[in-house]
């Protein structure tokens, strides 16, 4: 595909002068549907009827359910607990709120990238197109194998979440790991709107889930409890206190309390891309990806930042239980803290299952994303081209096998030498994510620098993002602090021992994975950083511009309601 500066002034339903892209306009528009969206893609027909594609099986339900709720794993049950403990409630409110503030920033930058191009496994594509193809291989790899190690720590929570109610040790874990690995594969494997009605149904019980309990911590909060204490704000108050201070103490102490929170919301926020990866298999992207990305506001602030304040008032973060390592399944979850404390029954044993079907949920959603991102370095050609092989149902097949294959790591789970070795991987992945959304800012970023010099007027766009490119400015500069002064902990401790360098190698081997992954590439191939007058900007747009999807029309006022939410 040509991306001279001189044929790219053209939009939706006009003409570029250029006869190639012409006639695979033609292509696109006789063979329409996956295959013709493929044709555009690769460039040629033989090539897209050979390997195949995905197809947009995803409705509109499905992607705005994903958005809602679809990335809603342990980390904001469970995982909030850790920095509860150490910073108290103000800094957790404070660290998932300023979390969100950016994250919300980067979707704004993603959502604009994704609409103009929804494409599977887009971020490594825009990467590579926009930035360096250096930049696309090492992002590409780098959300695979975070997805896959992800994976294998959801799978590994819900089978501790099994403990609650399995107090029979003689049952090896290994049959739960094996029980969920099955489930999650056939959720993966036949076609992609069974993975979606999965999601859907997931994210209904966890979004339920979290309006009751934020319901229910008001209730407490005001003593509406069996016990009929009313708390208001007192764990904020003396004896307690609103700021913890961590590795330090006065004013120093309680910023690097709140400093710590900022990485534990960056993992329980990871995953919220999620969307943008599944933009490339939804039904009529253009009007679905900007409902679900202006959504991502209202998650943030109902699900997470109400969310840490609820805690906040009904649990104390000096709590023994939130630090027990011999507690069973989520009896350190603030939540089920909280509820025991009030005296409420049975609604332990619920939450414990919300738990787990919400990790399961997590689980089947990094396998999904993980082979899509596979399958967008495959279509960079920095992957192998088996991998853009698809089923007749327009499932990558090979990147699902090979991404569920890494799975299989969670079986050292069961040996205790070996699960010290697996929650250091585990903790990779946290700076897996930010990078991640690093590059999709710096994407977004060069997206924005091309759209000017190739003549594309952004008060056309479908969607477009508010602020640019400032936003995606502070966004960036944001998360690079948090990958630099991750680790800050280790250089509060002297003398250094093995311990401390066993941190420190945690905290940034990871920084050091992403840039080997792009030297690698850079020194491989040499490819020069693109130019935004010629990047390629419209290779896959035809086939999206000739799609036509019916308009739904509500018919009575229930069909409304449901089509406000869906």
């Amino acid at each position: 595909m040509s991306s001279d500066a001189e044929n790219q002034q053209y939009s939706i339903g006009t003409e570029s002068p250029n006869g190639e892209h012409n006639a695979m306009k033609d292509i696109v528009a006789t063979k329409g549907g996956a295959v013709g969206e493929a044709a555009d893609i690769y460039g040629d027909l033989q090539t897209a009827e050979e390997y195949g594609y995905v197809e947009r099986g995803l409705k509109s339900r499905h992607i705005q359910f994903i958005a809602l709720g679809g990335t809603i794993g342990t980390g904001l049950f469970l995982g909030i607990g850790t920095a509860f403990a150490h910073a108290g409630p103000l800094s957790v409110l404070l660290g998932y709120s300023m979390t969100g503030v950016a994250v919300f920033a980067m979707m704004q930058s993603l959502g604009e990238m994704s609409t103009w191009l929804p494409l599977p496994g887009a971020i490594p594509q825009y990467c590579a197109r926009y930035v360096d193809p250096a930049l696309g291989f090492a992002v590409g790899w780098n959300n695979w194998y975070q997805c896959a190690i992800t994976l294998c720590a959801e799978i590994s929570a819900a089978t501790v979440l099994v403990t609650f109610w399995d107090q029979d040790t003689s049952i090896n874990p290994s049959v739960w790991i094996t029980i969920i690995i099955v489930i999650i594969i056939g959720l993966n494997i036949f076609a992609v709107s069974i993975y979606g009605e999965a999601e859907f149904i997931f994210a209904s019980i966890k979004i339920i889930t979290i309006v009751g309990l934020l319901i229910m911590a008001l209730v407490i909060d005001l003593g509406g409890g069996p016990k009929h204490d009313r708390l208001g704000f007192r764990f904020w108050k003396h004896p307690y206190v609103a700021m913890k201070e961590y590795v330090g103490t006065g004013n120093t102490g309680r910023f690097t309390g709140l400093w710590s929170t900022l990485v534990n919301a960056a993992f329980s926020y990871g995953g919220v891309e999620m969307v943008a990866v599944a933009a490339g298999e939804a039904a009529n992207p253009r009007k679905n990806i900007p409902k679900a990305v202006r959504r991502v506001f209202w998650r943030i602030l109902f699900f997470y930042v109400l969310g840490s304040l609820a805690i906040g008032v009904i649990c104390s973060s000096s709590d023994p239980q939130l630090t027990n390592d011999n507690a069973k399944g989520a009896q350190s979850s603030p939540w089920v803290i909280a509820i025991t404390n009030a005296g409420i029954p049975t609604l332990p044993h619920i939450i414990n299952a919300v738990i787990l079907t919400s990790a399961t949920s997590s689980g089947n959603a990094f396998l999904y994303t993980g082979s899509r991102y596979l399958f967008g370095v495959a279509q960079n050609r920095q992957a192998p081209r088996f991998l853009l092989k698809c089923s007749k149902s327009g499932v990558p097949y090979f990147c699902v096998a090979i991404t569920a294959s890494i799975a299989l790591l969670t079986y050292m789970s069961v040996s205790t030498g070996a699960n010290e070795v697996f929650l250091w991987f585990q903790n990779l992945t946290t700076i897996a994510q930010l990078f991640t959304w690093s590059c999709i800012c710096i994407a977004y970023i060069r997206f924005h620098k091309a759209l000017l010099a190739q003549g594309v007027d952004r008060n056309t766009l479908v969607f477009r993002s508010p602020w640019q490119p400032y936003t995606a400015y502070c966004a960036l500069g944001y998360f690079i602090l948090i990958i630099i002064f991750n680790g800050f902990k280790v250089f509060t401790q002297t003398p250094w021992g093995s311990d401390q360098l066993t941190d420190f190698f945690t905290a940034y081997v990871g920084v050091l994975i992403f840039f080997l992954l792009y030297g690698f590439w850079k020194i491989l191939k040499r490819e020069p950083f693109v130019n935004p007058a010629n990047c390629d900007i419209w290779s896959g747009k035809s086939a999206l511009d000739t799609e036509v999807w019916p308009e739904e029309n509500p018919r009575n006022f229930i069909e409304k309601i449901w089509f406000w939410i869906a």
